[in-house]
């Protein structure tokens, strides 16, 4: 079982490199110019993390996400992650936050 967490978590980073890095950032402060035009939350911030629960998370993850007006700030995964994986990706969004 431990294996299989820290190989989730190894997943999840690499996920999190190869398609979400280039607006969120490595580091998830959102500081790049895809980022900046998408306008995405700092997820090191802490008070921004405290706004949504998991399941919220996943659900984005996995739906995408549209602005009021429709327009799409996020594009969904749910056909390229699996449940497991989009999990796994939550617990990565959570480690970005700033102690």
């Amino acid at each position: 079982m431990l294996g299989a967490t820290s190989a989730l978590c190894a997943e999840a980073s690499d996920n999190w490199a190869k398609n979400c890095a280039a607006c969120h950032g490595p580091d998830g402060a959102g500081h790049t110019k895809a980022g900046r035009m998408a306008q995405v939350k700092n997820l090191t911030d802490p008070k921004y993390q405290a706004t949504f629960t998991d399941e919220q998370a996943a659900k984005q993850i996995k739906e995408g996400f549209k602005d009021s007006t429709g327009k799409e700030k996020m594009k969904a995964f749910g056909d390229v992650f699996s449940d497991a994986e989009i999990k796994a990706l939550v617990d990565y969004v959570r480690s970005l936050q700033s102690k």
